[in-house]
């Protein structure tokens, strides 16, 4: 048993290693997926194959329940100078989530035995495959998506692998980017390995040992003391993806959040099959990175004292169903992984809030997209691909506080590329990089406004690609009489004869003088806007946040040359209807699709999907949806409210199709 103040000392200096891992990555590195967007990780790993020492302000914040046990467990003759790498999602059991993520372990040894493992990561610029950066949600299979690394050596004994390094350079597109990362990597792991050794001459070996799993005890018992607040009980919540890029119908997420006692459990059961395209998340099934990354935001918000480390999730469990969207099954495609898991995050928002109201803010911006721009091969068979800017929305109001502009909590600890960076990397030109007007939901307090990135291309034959571009159809719902924010929008050529509306984008063919302006949603309110300030809708609309007649429609507020008219105001809000302030308001478009596809229709059709084989899953379910809704457009097109203006009639065709489905 620890001592407190020795807890304390050791706690610190964990959580300062793994930070100066993360600088050194971060300084070290090449691309501007590491030295700008930080989309990186590193940490100090326990023997048990958690994460002991994470940092706090330095790189992706939301991977702190990974687990390396089975990529350790994977290579067992390990000797000092060792390091093993992986990006495979099923090998590495899900340590990996998507193949541009480098993953690499070195183990630390004292005395001759393993005492502690390093880890850290990049998101590689690409990792070969298909697309220019690999990552495209059309990809239907992971042999599409790239390299495969199952867990191997890439250091034997302090020297690189000379055949690893010469197969990986054959199959990345940028190989000379790619290996300046690895060798950052390789030096944050260094910076690891001298930490532990200092802390160990100082505080003895078997203490060290023993500290990895009292800072885990300790960040359980404080997580607790803050989940605590939520009442025993059921919750359930849910939500959607736009769509699959093979269908044109919402794919759909559902989760029970069970609190019992000082236990958790969050089950997927109800979420929609594995897909045919690379939306799919690798979980195994059991808790995952993916699925309590929200619960890390709520508990150190309520508790800044909280240590980062794998214990605050030890009182949570987690269980989905194999095949489903959740815990894809191998050779599923994932590459765009991401955008369910922020649906993830909003639902577990969703779950904490209908236990406690003033636990959590309203939905975010729910996006994390890199926008990407290849150019076209040289002679030589070289291919520049940049990522611009790692676009994300705004972040959800709560109570007694607005939702943050252009940010984004889900993505803690990324940063947006300067623009002088990626106008010297890429051939564009950067029209407007600007907080999204007008975008954050209505409410008390007012949704976090999403970003405007707007850029004209210089150069003929380049491709932009976007991945994770989600909201497109269902926006950030808002909370407690909150309304939601606005929804995702790309246009091509904004403003002139040639103005192009854009869905999701996959591969975007662009010209030299096409400009393409990217719009990511506003994130969702909290409470009633006729209760929100007068001054701080004016606040608003001097910063040209809100448009004067956003105030009066969506506030109640009226301004006149520059001033609250308060007589006008008490008139507009005194005839405003009160608004539900118990629940939530999911917006238009998702309520006219659930007037037709019910919670229990759709449960009832996942129920029947899984017994029938897994390769047959998404043919069936679009085959129902199709006969149900014959022409449901794409997702940012025609609105729903249009197309289902009928749901009596589109909920007969729906049990018609099931009928036939059940023969």
């Amino acid at each position: 048993m620890l001592d407190p103040v020795t807890l304390e000392v050791l706690g610190r200096k964990v959580t300062a290693a793994a930070e100066g891992m993360g600088f050194t990555l971060q300084r070290t590195g090449r691309t501007l997926y590491v030295k700008e967007a930080s989309d990186f990780g590193t940490a100090l790993v326990g023997l048990d194959g958690r994460f002991f020492g994470y940092p706090r302000t330095i790189g992706v914040s939301h991977f702190l329940d990974l687990d390396c046990t089975a990529t350790i467990r994977a290579v067992p003759d390990l000797d000092p100078g060792d390091v093993i790498i992986t990006n495979h999602p099923y090998a590495s059991e899900a340590l990996a989530t998507h193949l541009p993520d480098l993953h690499l372990v070195r183990p630390y040894f004292h005395a001759g035995r393993i005492v502690a493992y390093g880890w850290c990561f990049v998101h590689s610029a690409d990792i070969g495959g298909r697309v220019p950066s690999s990552i495209s949600p059309s990809n239907t299979d992971l042999f599409q998506e790239g390299l495969m690394i199952p867990p191997m050596k890439l250091v034997r004994r302090g020297e690189l692998n000379p055949d690893v390094v010469a197969l990986y350079r054959a199959n990345v597109r940028t190989p000379d980017q790619n290996m300046g990362d690895i060798r950052a990597e390789l030096a944050s792991l260094h910076v690891g390995g001298l930490r532990v050794a200092e802390m160990i001459a100082a505080h003895g070996v078997e203490t060290f040992i023993a500290a990895q799993e009292a800072l885990q005890d300790y960040a359980d018992k404080k997580a607790r003391a803050v989940l605590a607040r939520i009442p025993d009980g059921e919750y359930e919540f849910w939500d959607y993806l736009d769509d699959d890029m093979v269908s044109t119908f919402p794919v759909r997420i559902r989760l029970t959040l069970r609190k019992q006692g000082g236990e958790i459990e969050l089950d997927f059961e109800g979420t929609d099959p594995q897909v045919a395209t690379a939306y799919n998340i690798p979980t195994m099934g059991r808790r995952h990175a993916w699925f309590t990354a929200r619960i890390i935001g709520c508990v150190s918000t309520h508790d800044p004292t909280l240590p980062m480390n794998a214990g605050v999730y030890r009182c949570i469990t987690a269980k989905a169903r194999p095949g489903s969207l959740v815990n894809a099954e191998s050779p599923a495609a994932v590459g765009v992984r991401q955008p369910g898991g922020r649906r993830i995050f909003d639902m577990i928002t969703g779950a904490l809030l209908k236990g406690d109201p003033t636990l959590m803010a309203a939905a975010s911006g729910g996006v994390s997209t890199p926008v990407v721009l290849a150019e076209e091969e040289t002679a030589q068979g070289d291919r520049n691909v940049v990522v611009l800017e790692p676009m994300i929305g705004g972040m959800g109001a709560r109570h007694g506080h607005d939702g943050v502009d252009a940010r984004d909590s889900g993505t803690s600890n990324l940063a947006n590329n300067p623009i002088e960076s990626i106008e010297s990397a890429a051939p564009i030109l950067v029209r407007n990089y600007a907080v999204r007007a007008g975008s954050g939901g209505p409410g008390q307090w007012r949704g976090g406004c999403g970003l405007e990135f707007s850029f004209e291309v210089l150069r003929d034959g380049c491709t932009v690609l976007a991945r994770g571009m989600e909201r497109c159809r269902f926006p950030p719902w808002g909370a407690m009489g909150g309304r939601p924010g606005q929804p995702f929008r790309v246009i091509l050529n904004r403003g002139t004869a040639k103005e192009q509306v854009i869905g999701k984008i996959d591969l975007l063919e662009v010209e030299a003088g096409d400009v393409v302006t990217i719009l990511t949603p506003g994130a969702g309110g909290y409470g009633d806007p006729s209760l929100r300030d007068p001054a701080a809708v004016l606040r608003d609309v001097r910063l040209g946040l809100v448009s004067l007649e956003a105030a009066a429609s969506d506030y109640g507020v009226a301004i006149k040359d520059g001033a609250v008219d308060e007589a006008e105001t008490a008139r507009l809000r005194a005839a405003r209807p009160p608004r539900d302030t118990d629940g939530f308001d999911f917006g238009t478009e998702r309520e006219a699709y659930e007037a037709v596809f019910t919670d229990e229709a759709q449960c009832r059709l996942n129920a029947a999907l899984y017994e029938r084989p897994k390769r047959q899953r998404s043919k069936l379910r679009r085959q129902v949806l199709e006969a149900t809704v014959p022409d449901m457009p794409r997702a940012g097109h025609r609105p729903l409210v249009e197309v289902l203006a009928d749901p009596a009639a589109s909920r007969a065709r729906f049990e018609a199709a099931f009928a036939e489905l059940l023969k």
